[in-house]
């Protein structure tokens, strides 16, 4: 059996598929993980050590020995993604409730789902788009877009915004294992292999956990509001990443665009930050399965919208090749 490749047509499939699976077993069957107890309800229970882990692992991926124009194209796109969800967030800051909203079509939403969402670019996405529509420098700027992953950006949002304090101990013991990992995978190229190979086997592992914090009357609840989260999110960070990425890193914007999505991490995010601020543990369900639908949108709509992109405006597009041919030639071979 092909469980594996089934698994991986759903967009999002190794994050995704765990998480409704989790969901299911805490609609069905709620009080399995304390029936079973010991390992099962360690493994059912245990999103933080897990994501921990991950952390750790992600950073130990991530290599100083990049070229200048890797970091740079990939500085521009976290900073200007980072800093785009930091504007929304002080935005909302003025208009949102404490929490999130209660009533209506929106209800559910909150700041907290929102900046979870914008804040993390699905890098496996991006680095896949750019080896089909950008150049070989582009793709490696997936490199830096791991500083998205986890909860230290969306909880300097939330703190720009008004809506949370973090004591400094907290920010730093959030980033921790993210910077011993990035030490330690730096120092040793062996070690930085040896841990890399962690940050794709512990996805459907915390995903799972995280689905088990979720019911599907909430999933299907939040459904049409999480389409429209997501949405959102490709065109408020892909206009700001399309035009930082022309006029910043002095590419066509087909990398702003590819970088316009949610990771599937973010969906772990709500409740890392919740167990750090339990004021956020009520709207952790309903911003997890926002983030969750946020996560499918994006993944199935960025590649049409990068691939529309670089037809016209990319480095195969009719407008870019009569660049090359009308730009001077030196006369060297």
């Amino acid at each position: 059996m092909r469980i594996k490749q089934a698994v991986e047509k759903v967009p999002g499939g190794m994050m995704t598929v765990p998480l409704l699976l989790g969901a299911c077993l805490h609609t069905f069957a709620p009080g399995t993980g304390n029936f079973f107890g010991s390992f099962t309800n360690g493994m059912i229970t245990g999103t933080l050590p897990i994501l921990s882990v991950w952390f750790f692992c992600m950073g130990a991926s991530i290599s100083l020995k990049a070229a200048p124009i890797v970091l740079h194209k990939s500085g521009v796109l976290v900073v200007v993604k980072v800093c785009t969800a930091a504007a929304v967030a002080i935005l909302l800051g003025r208009f949102f409730p404490e929490g999130a909203i209660q009533n209506g079509f929106f209800a559910g939403l909150s700041v907290l789902a929102i900046m979870a969402s914008m804040n993390d670019t699905n890098g496996g996405l991006y680095m896949a788009l750019m080896q089909q529509f950008g150049t070989k420098e582009e793709a490696s700027a997936f490199c830096l877009m791991s500083l998205e992953s986890g909860p230290f950006m969306t909880m300097c949002t939330l703190g720009l915004a008004g809506f949370a304090t973090f004591p400094w101990q907290t920010l730093v013991g959030a980033l921790l294992p993210f910077i011993i990992g990035f030490v330690l995978g730096n120092l040793d190229h062996e070690l930085r292999a040896f841990f890399s190979q962690a940050t794709t086997v512990m996805v459907p592992f915390f995903a799972f956990a995280l689905g088990n914090g979720l019911d599907f009357h909430i999933i299907f609840a939040t459904g049409l509001l999480g389409i429209l989260l997501g949405l959102s999110v490709m065109v408020i960070t892909g206009i700001t990443l399309v035009l930082a990425d022309i006029f910043l890193a002095k590419g066509n914007g087909t990398a702003g665009v590819a970088a316009c999505s949610t990771a599937g991490a973010a969906v772990a995010v709500p409740a890392i930050i919740a167990n750090i601020s339990p004021k956020f543990a009520p709207i952790v369900p309903s911003a997890t399965a926002l983030i969750a639908t946020s996560v499918v949108v994006t993944a199935l709509l960025t590649p049409f919208v990068t691939a529309w992109w670089a037809r016209r405006f990319g480095m195969h597009s009719p407008r870019y090749k009569a660049m090359i041919v009308a730009a001077p030639t030196t006369g060297v071979e």
